[in-house]
């Protein structure tokens, strides 16, 4: 199993399929890189190069007692292009994983990026504050860490249902996918799940999507219960300039299976295109 050490000693677990131009597949907060499987399947059969990885704390790679903040994460991202020698790559994030996305454009500037997709992204304010006044109150951010300390398990079988819409009468969910999901989720560090609700409801990334200057594709599910749709898609489609801004009507938030053909369809056009 291919790992990179980055330069603080962290050894980050990643896969590399395919030939071609890269895709780089940042994940979620809870899941590993797995998530991306589909499309990861479907983009190298199709001729690119495709990395996925599992950020610090998560999946296979190495669980460090600190280093959960956006700007140590995007070092690590950054580390790992730069070792791959990286260049003209799609970059896409879903939903936490958008941040590091921005955070990276927003520092590292687009040479060696072509293209960005952000899916579901949390970018770029989720927490209710004075200058974010329409957004999220901080006392859900506080259940979740009340629901990761209580009882860690439940919490993360309850909120696999929330997030890819589960409980709804149309949904496409699978038991067995709710198991693979928990599967991912719960071999993360606890100290990673926890520190990880502040980073991705508490970072304000409006400054890092204005600096974007490379084709971007934004989707989002017009029914997500996890990153309402008006703070997250609406309002990053604004700030990025020339930004493409696709709605999946009636989506929830893990686009990445319930709508994966749809999905893997739009990001390949976007890419060749």
């Amino acid at each position: 199993m291919p790992h990179f050490t980055t330069t603080d000693g962290t050894h980050l677990y990643y896969k590399d399929w395919g030939t071609g131009q890269p895709v780089v597949l940042v994940s979620g907060w809870l899941v590993s890189g797995d998530m991306w499987e589909y499309q990861a399947q479907f983009l190298a059969a199709n001729g690119f190069r495709v990395i996925t990885y599992d950020r610090r704390g998560f999946g296979r790679s190495s669980q460090p007692w600190s280093g959960y903040d956006y700007d140590t994460m995007t070092n690590d991202l950054s580390e790992l292009i730069e070792s791959l020698d990286l260049n003209d790559m799609v970059l896409a994030g879903y939903s936490m994983g958008g941040g590091e996305v921005a955070r990276y454009i927003g520092t590292r500037g687009s040479r060696r990026v072509a293209k960005v997709v952000l899916l579901s992204s949390i970018t770029p304010l989720l927490i209710r504050r004075e200058d974010n006044p329409d957004g999220v109150p901080p006392e859900v951010f506080d259940g979740l860490r009340a629901g990761v300390m209580n009882d860690r398990a439940d919490f993360l079988v309850r909120f696999g249902r929330v997030f890819t819409g589960a409980e709804q009468q149309e949904s496409v969910v699978s038991k067995a996918m709710l198991d693979w999901t928990f599967g991912m989720a719960i071999q993360a560090s606890i100290k990673a799940t926890y520190d990880c609700i502040a980073t991705f409801s508490e970072t304000d990334l409006r400054a890092d999507l204005r600096k974007f200057d490379v084709p971007t594709l934004l989707i989002q599910g017009g029914a997500d219960p996890v990153v309402p749709i008006n703070l997250s898609g609406d309002v990053s489609a604004a700030l990025i300039p020339g930004a493409k801004y696709t709605v999946y009507e009636g989506g929830y938030h893990a686009l990445y299976y319930t709508h994966k053909d749809r999905l893997n369809q739009d990001i390949l056009e976007f890419a060749k295109f």
